[in-house]
């Protein structure tokens, strides 16, 4: 889990830098409680987490402001899953999150508050990882087109 937490904190940074320019502070996609264990004392801790532009921040307190420094950020885009976990944890509400490399885990409050967590964040990596694959079809396509109309003039003024 350590690779993932260290270079989502990287160091000492000011809201803005930890934020990516996302204003975590204002209308959230989703906000609320949940326990997380921590990265290298393994204790669960519960935060507050704000899930927002393809980022899952958390925090001490849930009164966030512009002012409020994050205590973590994950980019969701990173992730490949989110899903149920109480069988691996043996506890109840529990899901994780998964990179290629590591697993993240957290508890919810309620079975429904679980998957409302998993809907949404489930819900964001899609997003941000289309939005990726849109540009890149986007792009071939257009490609594509030009080198035909490109072709379809040269064709063209050959055979005049």
């Amino acid at each position: 889990m350590a690779s993932l937490w260290r270079l989502a904190l990287g160091g000492s940074r000011g809201a803005d830098d930890l934020g990516g320019g996302v204003e975590f502070w204002s209308n959230p996609e989703r906000a609320g409680w949940l326990t997380k264990q921590g990265e290298y004392i393994k204790t669960w801790r519960r935060r507050w987490f704000v899930l927002k532009q393809g980022k899952l921040f958390w925090f001490k307190e849930p009164g966030v402001t512009r002012a409020s420094v994050p205590r973590g950020v994950i980019p969701v885009a990173s992730c490949l899953t989110a899903k149920g976990a109480e069988d691996v944890l043996n506890r109840q509400f529990a899901f994780e999150l998964s990179t290629s490399r590591e697993t993240m885990y957290f508890i919810a409050d309620s079975e429904k508050e679980k998957e409302e967590w998993i809907n949404s964040i489930g819900r964001s990596i899609v997003q941000h990882s289309r939005s990726v694959t849109d540009s890149e079809v986007v792009d071939y396509d257009s490609t594509r087109h030009h080198a035909s109309l490109d072709q379809r003039k040269m064709d063209g003024s050959s055979s005049s």
